[in-house]
């Protein structure tokens, strides 16, 4: 039997396309954040390769490149924006294989370009369905967005189930996110944004049934990142050390 630690880390993050609250654009300083973290599973928000270029890189994918590599061999992506000049978007960066990858588009015409990426993660005791977003500014956008987001995880009930992201719900998540929240039994609750100061609960991780989740908590270290604080969950399921 291999050495096994009792939980799976999972990480969610807006890195705020690596600009950090002193308003410098530091990849190097969100990968180290993320690898004092170590997640065995990650969502990133806003990553953007058409802002500057990491040391001694030279590809539009080097965001991407470098933090899937603090987390492990196995990636997903969901750009929302691609050009010339590089790519915007959503990745999920794994220690284990990523199966029956998709990507959902939950864009309102109009507004700024929306995905949900979901996949299956192989894990050596169990299978883990995730499913990872950035939702809209709009409260009318995201109404329509959650109805889409709701579909997607009422698709398919048959392994445990991970939604993490950004839900950009300022005020009253569990008035307006309601008919989401009530899919999954256990959920973070931590103020994310603005990191300095954190009041508001943007980001969140949810989980289904709910012994899943088992504590979580936001990386306070990483403050000086990006505008958002790292949430952090470590979700009953064994895995490798």
């Amino acid at each position: 039997m291999p050495d096994l630690k009792p939980h799976l880390r999972v990480l969610t993050w807006n890195i705020h396309a690596c600009v950090g609250a002193d308003g410098r654009h530091d990849v190097a300083r969100v990968g180290a954040a993320v690898r004092a973290l170590a997640p065995d599973i990650a969502a990133f928000q806003e990553v953007d390769s058409r802002r500057g270029r990491a040391a001694g890189a030279d590809s539009r994918a080097e965001v991407y490149d470098l933090l899937r590599a603090e987390v492990g061999e196995h990636g997903h992506d969901a750009w929302a924006i691609s050009g010339a000049d590089g790519r915007y978007g959503q990745i999920l960066a794994s220690r284990f294989p990523l199966e029956d990858k998709q990507v959902h588009d939950i864009s309102q015409p109009g507004r700024e370009p929306r995905k949900v990426m979901a996949a299956r993660v192989s894990l050596p005791t169990a299978r883990l369905r995730v499913i990872a977003t950035h939702l809209g500014l709009g409260r009318r956008e995201r109404r329509r967005q959650l109805a889409g987001l709701r579909e997607i995880v009422g698709s398919d009930s048959t392994d445990p189930v991970l939604l993490l992201g950004d839900f950009n719900e300022w005020f009253w998540p569990l008035h307006s996110q309601r008919d989401l929240f009530a899919l999954f039994p256990s959920w973070s609750h931590h103020a994310s944004f603005p990191a300095r100061f954190p009041l508001f609960p943007l980001d969140r991780i949810l989980c289904r049934p709910d012994d899943l989740l088992a504590r979580t908590w936001t990386a306070d270290a990483a403050r000086d990142a990006s505008d958002h604080l790292p949430v952090v969950a470590e979700l009953a399921l064994p895995v490798p050390r």
